[in-house]
């Protein structure tokens, strides 16, 4: 795995969290699960909790495809049918503890359009999440979740191409690994834009 650098990191207003597609699908025995994927709920729910005591945003972002979604085999995608929304699959994990007040973020939610990236998802109101981010006033997102080498690397991509910092959180991100060390070049590609490899032990709340 590319280095991850060890500091302390406070988080602080203009910071937010983006916990990436931490749903059933993806959990080993989902319909795309990803080995270890839910080995990154433990750090996530730490993350959230830092966050959410520091009264920080919160995004949980989510695929939430309808049927016969063009990224599936059945339409010459290149995955099984997973995330459709309204089932079982689709829902976050249980043990994901989501604060009252975070912010949803759907994607690849149009038939015709597959969506990596969370960057451009919307809320329930249709608003993006670089909109969000934006009205926020957000400087630096912190972004963790599933899967390394897709949903995690577009998002850190589109976001350091709006400007803002991103901390990638390694040991809350796991990869699928369809060709072997997909995940270490996405890490790679991550380090290369900009984007700071840390763990959850390395943030700290800001002191009064």
């Amino acid at each position: 795995m590319k280095d991850t650098v060890h500091t302390h990191v406070y988080v602080r207003n203009g910071d937010a969290l983006s916990v990436t597609d931490v749903q059933n699908d993806f959990l080993p025995g989902g319909a795309l699960g990803v080995f270890e994927g839910d080995a990154v709920i433990s750090p996530a729910n730490c993350t959230i909790e830092i966050f959410r005591k520091a009264a920080l945003p919160v995004f949980i972002t989510r695929d939430w495809h309808p049927p016969h979604h063009s990224s599936f085999k059945e339409k010459n995608g290149p995955w099984p049918p997973h995330c459709i929304r309204y089932t079982k699959g689709a829902e976050f994990a249980s043990r994901l503890k989501i604060p009252d007040n975070a912010i949803v973020i759907s994607k690849g939610s149009s038939i015709e359009r597959d969506q990596y990236s969370s960057l451009h998802g919307l809320d329930s109101s249709g608003r993006t999440q670089d909109e969000l981010l934006k009205s926020l006033k957000i400087k630096r997102l912190f972004i963790c979740g599933l899967a390394t080498e897709y949903c995690v690397l577009n998002s850190v991509q589109d976001a350091r191409e709006a400007g803002y910092e991103v901390f990638v959180l390694t040991d809350a991100i796991r990869g699928v690994n369809v060709n072997p060390g997909d995940s270490e070049k996405a890490l790679e590609e991550m380090s290369r834009l900009g984007a700071m490899l840390i763990t959850t032990a390395d943030l700290k709340v800001q002191p009064a």
